[in-house]
């Protein structure tokens, strides 16, 4: 315990907790799905039968993992963007099986423009030194085609970077080229059943126009990440509360990866707290303005705070939250669990705009993920959705406006 702490605070925070236990029972139930445990993403109910052990797990049940995971024979795996920072940190993860399984052999094909080929042969000897048991080829290339031939994952982190003087407008236009050009080369090239995670910023557009392009492709097979958001209002929340972090869970992120973000604690629930009990969020931390404003805000900025004091963007916390991100939508989510992730909008839920990508609440299995529908939202959850929804009908518009003009 720090030391620091004056005898004050801790005795409120004492106080809070035996509050929160008193009013446990009083409090609306949270959303969930089933107590089961939580130590293996595979692992449901003990009424499912199977015969046999997940090849994939290791554990009972396979009905949770994309078929294509259980084939005897490798997933080819493409990475963009492969000798940048957050590649230099993902694809050793990848290797070693955290992202897809212990028992899922990899072929690794790393992607790059031509003036990183050096960086990229770099990474590549390390991943051959590293040796990993599950990495059976790796192939270094700065050629779309040949990076994107039958491929079963691809996860996009290059993008153009925003430099300096660069306004929005120009960010959007050289991103829009880049993901109009690659998601035709997924359109051509890749298997039928890829699964793509669009990582480079502005992701939830670059993930839009790379769907639009990939005109032969079902658009369900992309998605944006915003699970390192959903990680840094993990982290926010797990301090407040001084628990940690694997104790908070359903926190959603909702609308866009941007300052416009609505990080949505309303039906979360904390883990233990007090033992043995599953508390609301918003009862165990019990302090509106700081769930409105400071949690927020925090969560929204984080991003510029991390450049800011290490003068790059987030790379190791990116590439932990993509592994996560794949690893429910592949393996499926734990039970009881919700996740975020960027999705191709029917206009359908929570009045996300029809044909934009929307980070929604969703859970997975099979490969497949589903809206969790109908958690209520209150007036204030609504302006701020409806503020990040308009930032990206906005961006939509600039992109394919830009996009068309190309054309004539």
């Amino acid at each position: 315990m720090d030391d620091s702490r004056s005898s004050s605070s801790l005795s409120d925070f004492a106080l809070r907790r035996i509050e929160v236990l008193s009013q446990h029972l009083e409090a609306e139930p949270t959303h969930g799905f089933s107590d089961t445990p939580r130590s293996c993403p595979a692992r449901t109910s003990t009424q499912a039968t199977t015969s046999g052990v997940c090849p994939v797990t290791g554990h009972r049940d396979s009905s949770k993992i994309f078929p294509r995971l259980l084939e005897n024979r490798p997933l080819r795996v493409c990475v963009t963007g492969a000798a940048g920072q957050i590649a230099y940190s993902l694809v050793f993860m990848i290797a070693n099986g955290d992202m897809f399984g212990p028992k899922t052999s990899i072929i690794l094909n790393l992607l790059d423009i031509a003036p990183m080929i050096e960086t990229l042969k770099g990474v590549e000897m390390e991943l051959m030194d590293g040796g990993y048991p599950l990495l059976k080829e790796i192939f270094a290339t700065t050629d779309v085609k040949s990076a994107f031939m039958n491929v079963d994952v691809v996860i996009m982190v290059g993008a153009f970077p925003r430099q300096k003087g660069m306004e929005r407008k120009d960010l959007l236009q050289k991103n829009a080229s880049i993901f109009r050009e690659q998601g035709k080369a997924l359109s051509d090239y890749a298997s039928r059943n890829v699964k793509v995670l669009v990582v480079g910023n502005p992701a939830n557009t670059n993930c839009l126009i790379a769907a639009t392009y990939a005109d032969t492709l079902p658009k369900e097979n992309f998605t944006a990440l915003t699970r390192l958001d959903q990680h840094r209002a993990q982290a926010q929340l797990a301090q407040k509360l001084r628990v940690p972090v694997d104790k908070i869970h359903n926190v959603i992120i909702r609308g866009n990866h941007s300052a416009t973000q609505y990080p949505d604690a309303n039906h979360g629930y904390v883990d233990d707290f007090p033992p043995s009990l599953k508390t609301p969020l918003r009862s165990a931390v019990n302090d509106d303005n700081w769930l409105t404003n400071g949690f927020i805000s925090t969560v929204q900025q984080r991003g510029a705070e991390i450049i800011k004091a290490r003068k790059s963007s987030s790379a190791a916390s990116a590439a932990r939250a993509i592994v996560a991100h794949m690893r429910d939508w592949l393996l499926g989510t734990p039970e009881g669990d919700i996740v975020s992730m960027g999705i191709y909008c029917d206009g359908l839920a929570y009045g996300a705009p029809k044909g934009t990508v929307y980070s929604l609440p969703v859970i997975c299995r099979g490969g497949q993920y589903t809206i969790v529908n109908g958690l209520p939202l209150d007036e204030f959850s609504k302006k701020k959705m409806e503020v990040t929804a308009n930032e990206l009908i906005e961006e939509r518009q600039e992109a394919f406006a830009f996009l068309d003009s190309q054309r004539k």
